[in-house]
């Protein structure tokens, strides 16, 4: 191994470390501060209404990154057989106490493990449908090997439904530019992993289009189902003040982007998107 190698298996290693400690520190609250944001319950929504839309009761599904298990209660009231994996020993934490107080455990376990690790799943049946909630594959460390995995994990004809962080968010766009501040204006468009600060943690995101995110799971043998704007005419989460304060006109704003939200034109924008791929 070079030189050169031995540096990305280090860089790789501390964004990894750096990401689990920072999620592991919010992992208490993080349900909480989430609950209170109706832009990201806006966006959970309607990720697991196209899971719903696609995927049949009774279907076994992988949570990629299930957080403190916020989806959980959902997808068991769907009747689905969950397999929900974290990185963070301290989200799983959450999510297995959340789990048993919902008396969910026959339909769901948890598992410690990060979607880099999935080849690690012991005893893990074809699942028929896997899905991604804001952004965990966003901070995979290879999203080609990452696709190469879930492929695996899945039989033939199954979906992989996963709300993606993208790279054009028109109101980001707008808002830093305005106040001047060009190099937090182009953060997303970094070719590389970029440090974002979460309560005084570090999470390393890469930025994706839907064209680049499609790529690597096309090489995986996925092709695409379906694919939204999430976050196209709405602020985006962290503006949740200015949200709630124009609460009608957002929504009339939501109405808007969930008319033209999957237009050619329009699909590739916004804070997050939306996409479904099918293995072949």
């Amino acid at each position: 191994m070079g030189s050169l190698d031995v540096a990305q298996t280090a860089d790789v290693a501390r964004a990894l470390h750096d990401t689990r400690f920072a999620f592991d520190r919010v992992a208490p609250t993080y349900d909480r501060s989430n609950a209170a944001n109706r832009t990201l319950c806006d966006m959970r929504a309607r990720t697991l209404q196209m899971l719903d839309d696609l995927v049949p009761r009774g279907a076994r599904v992988l949570n990629l990154g299930c957080g403190p298990g916020t989806d959980e209660e959902h997808l068991a009231a769907r009747g689905y057989q969950v397999t929900a994996i974290d990185w963070s020993p301290a989200m799983v934490r959450e999510a297995r106490r959340r789990v048993a107080a919902a008396a969910i455990s026959q339909q769901v376990s948890v598992e410690e493990l990060g979607i880099h690790e999935l080849d690690r799943l012991d005893g893990a049946p074809a699942f028929d449908a896997a899905v991604s909630n804001l952004g965990p594959l966003n901070c995979v460390p290879d999203l080609g090997v990452a696709a190469r995995l879930i492929a695996d994990r899945l039989r033939p004809g199954g979906v992989l439904v996963a709300s993606v962080i993208g790279r054009v968010c028109p109101w980001e766009l707008a808002l830093y530019l305005w106040r001047g501040n060009t190099a937090r204006a182009r953060i997303r468009f970094a070719a590389d992993l970029v440090a974002v600060p979460l309560e005084g943690g570090t999470v390393w995101t890469r930025y994706y289009t839907p064209a680049a995110f499609e790529r690597a799971f096309a090489a995986a043998g996925f092709t695409r189902v379906s694919l939204r704007a999430l976050g196209l005419f709405v602020p985006p989460p962290y503006m949740q003040a200015f949200a709630d304060r124009h609460r009608g006109f957002v929504d009339r704003l939501q109405q808007l982007e969930d008319a033209i939200g999957s237009w050619p034109a329009v699909r590739a924008w916004g804070d997050h998107f939306l996409i479904a791929l099918r293995r072949a």
